[in-house]
């Protein structure tokens, strides 16, 4: 067996650009030509320009972008590099070297020269299997709720229909769920309000981006919760389309269309299926003429028979695979249920899971605080290898203190098996110091590791270099043979150190060293005192490029952890910023105009207020700063209450004007109707004074996130 090779092609916003470099066209020109293309999925040039007026202008009236546009168009759709399938292996009976090309991938492991096209047609087994990250969560989740409550939880078994993990989803809570964490998919989720399983399967099929631009979404939402009327063309479509409300979902769907109507025998059906989707125009031409010779059969008219066969054409793009889409919402089914009943061991498996990257790693903590779970910092007499919990709380495992290798956490565990470290002396001591150097234990104090000896980490890291030297000649000695004149260790000259008498360290220099300790700050933020500013601000966590549109207006803050100043070709100065926030971090890019303002600002640890918009390039977001503030002196000018359909109810807007009349003020308030993509400017009388208390009020209505102030 091997895994099987796959080609990426050029597509056109990549075709641009890579004409652009080769022609050495300056970077900005290409971007601009490139983001002139709609953001349609699998869009062609040719497509584009007759899209997009501004691009079809540019082709016309800009010599360059004409000799770019020319060239990317003979070039797309051609292979542009080599990478390995995400989940596809063949398998033959004898060695495949004398059947198949093969090479060496860039990971080093064997891989077929045919694509997986190629493969099945000269006759392989091929076979998709994925590995999922999520399914070792579940795993440890499992083993960690039998560890500590006794509870041996069989996941085949938890209960299809249970309320509270409903009413969690329907809440919005889908951090950590099997894909429905994303922006959109959590609000999808919030609009079918879903009460059991067979609820989840459709979710997958329609979060991507054919229905969703075509308008299936809206119908079956509507169709799910009985405000809108679904008909069907023919009585023999109505039990194939009943379950999503008349809407052709489902590869399975187009093959019982084709079966029950068509008078298709299921092979026949799959090769239709396959046909329309790989868009075969020849093949499905002379499917057509057999659908309606066989629709004729079943008493249906020439011309509805025709319009039902391009309307399964039209849903063929879009059409899922319903067995997958099944598979995937029972995934998503369980890491559901273990985060509503067992939180605690869900969100250390979740950490645990992603403990080699920080940004992920800071995103989950800042959801356990949400939830109200404790993440404790590590600790030499508590902490395993991995996140564990301990007392409903989360503790930090040792694997994710940097400089800190296996080898000194075996040896750390090994001799903490004989009993809890009582100081550091103790500590020192009882480990390998050839596996435990002064790097690593200073990297242990730095992240909090030590607390627990009972000293200030500004004390341990004062005698930490002259404890290890004692402790290694210590060792040195006993492996010698050296013992005291008792023929024990009571004559040795090692005996406890005294700690200095210093002050601890500033908060700020604390919570600094965890940070570069763990990537992240454990025993608080630098941001705390600022949370309520933050709460009308947009999460970095989810300035996506797959959520966000180019040039999108955003309020972002966070603490400046680099800034890199550059001169320009003008001898101007400009600045890249990296943002943090709880949640993750950006690239803010500072032109010298706005430098020019905000330059002092732009430093290392600074809490800033960033208005912008969104810069996505090659699917790389970045934020192009407008205004920059210190962070708790930025004003707001207006304030932004978010509203998703299911919420415009007569109880809720009254709740609303209750709330703006008590906290009457002049910031101009506007309604966002989400599912309306309309904004309404309300009467004066409901502006307000935008205080934390107004805020708050507004979000226990609506929840968190409604407000945004900008």
């Amino acid at each position: 067996m091997a895994q099987i090779i796959t080609f990426g092609t050029m597509a056109a916003r990549a075709a641009i650009r890579d004409v652009g470099r080769a022609l050495n066209v300056s970077f900005g020109e290409v971007d601009r030509i490139a983001k002139l293309v709609p953001t349609v999925l699998n869009i062609t040039l040719k497509d584009a320009m007759a899209m997009s007026h501004d691009l079809k202008n540019a082709y016309d009236t800009e010599p360059t972008a004409r000799k770019i546009l020319d060239l990317a168009m003979s070039l797309e759709g051609l292979p542009r590099h080599a990478s390995t399938h995400a989940a596809g292996l063949v398998i033959a009976k004898d060695s495949l070297n004398s059947q198949v090309p093969v090479q060496n991938s860039a990971d080093g492991f064997i891989t077929t020269q045919f694509d997986k096209d190629c493969i099945e047609e000269i006759g392989f087994l091929k076979m998709d299997l994925l590995g999922l990250r999520t399914l070792t969560v579940i795993g440890d989740s499992v083993e960690m709720i039998r560890q500590n409550r006794g509870v041996d939880l069989d996941m085949d078994k938890i209960p299809l229909d249970d309320a509270k993990t409903c009413e969690m989803l329907t809440r919005g809570e889908t951090v950590g769920v099997f894909q429905m964490e994303s922006g959109g998919m959590t609000n999808l989720v919030r609009e079918l309000r879903p009460s059991c399983f067979e609820d989840l399967i459709p979710l997958v099929a329609l979060y991507r981006p054919g229905p969703l631009n075509s308008g299936m979404v809206e119908d079956f939402v509507r169709g799910r919760h009985g405000t809108k009327q679904v008909t069907y063309q023919h009585p023999l479509l109505e039990p194939i389309l009943k379950d999503t409300f008349g809407v052709i979902l489902y590869q399975e769907q187009v093959m019982q269309i084709a079966s029950v109507m068509g008078s298709f025998t299921l092979g026949q059906a799959d090769l239709l299926r396959r046909a329309m989707g790989k868009k075969k125009h020849d093949v499905l031409a002379a499917q057509r003429e057999r659908f309606l010779k066989g629709a004729a059969e079943r008493g249906v008219e020439a011309n509805l028979a025709n319009e039902i066969f391009s309307l399964m054409e039209k849903f063929a793009d879009y059409g899922f695979n319903k067995s997958h889409s099944a598979a995937y919402a029972l995934v998503a089914n369980q890491t559901a249920y273990l985060k509503a009943h067992y939180p605690v061991e869900f969100m250390a498996a979740m950490l645990t899971s992603v403990m080699n990257d920080s940004d992920r790693v800071g995103y989950f903590i800042e959801e356990c605080r949400k939830q109200g779970i404790k993440v404790l910092p590590p600790d030499i007499n508590r902490s395993g290898l991995n996140f564990s919990v301990e007392e409903n709380a989360i503790r930090f495992g040792l694997a994710g203190v940097k400089n800190v290798g296996e080898g000194a956490i075996e040896s750390i565990l090994q001799a903490r098996a004989d009993g809890a470290f009582k100081s550091l002396v103790d500590f020192c001591e009882r480990i390998d110091m050839r596996l435990v150097n002064k790097r690593v234990l200073e990297s242990l104090i730095k992240c909090g590791a030590l607390d627990s000896t009972g000293w200030r980490r500004s004390q341990l890291l004062a005698v930490s270099e002259q404890a290890v030297d004692l402790a290694l000649s210590r060792q040195k000695d006993r492996a010698n043979g050296q013992l005291g004149l008792f023929g024990d260790d009571s004559g040795h000259a090692f005996q406890e150190l005294t700690p200095p008498n210093l002050e601890e360290l500033p908060k700020p220099q604390i919570l600094a060293m965890e940070k570069e300790m763990t990537g992240f700050f454990v025993t608080g933020h630098p941001l705390d005192e600022y949370r309520q500013q933050l709460r009308g601000m947009q999460a970095l966590s989810t300035l996506v490029a797959a959520e966000c549109s180019d040039n999108q207006s955003v309020q972002i803050a966070g603490i400046v952890t680099a800034a890199k100043r550059i001169p320009t070709k003008n001898g101007e100065t400009m600045c890249f910023v990296t943002l943090e926030d709880f949640t993750g971090s950006v690239e803010v890019i500072v032109f010298p105009r706005t430098f020019e303002r905000t330059g002092p600002l732009l430093v290392p640890d600074r809490p800033l207020a960033v208005a912008g918009r969104v810069s996505i390039t090659e699917d790389k977001l970045k934020v192009i700063a407008e205004s920059i503030k210190l962070l708790g002196q930025q004003t707001t000018r207006e304030v932004r209450v978010r509203i998703r359909k299911e919420q415009e109810t007569a109880e809720i807007f009254e709740g609303l004007k209750q709330v703006f009349t008590s906290c009457h003020g002049d910031t101009t308030v506007f309604l966002q109707l989400l599912d309306q993509r309309r904004i309404i400017k309300t009467d004066r009388n409901f502006w307000i004074q935008p205080t934390p208390l107004a805020v708050q009020k507004i979000e226990e209505i609506l929840g968190p996130g409604s407000v945004f102030l900008a």
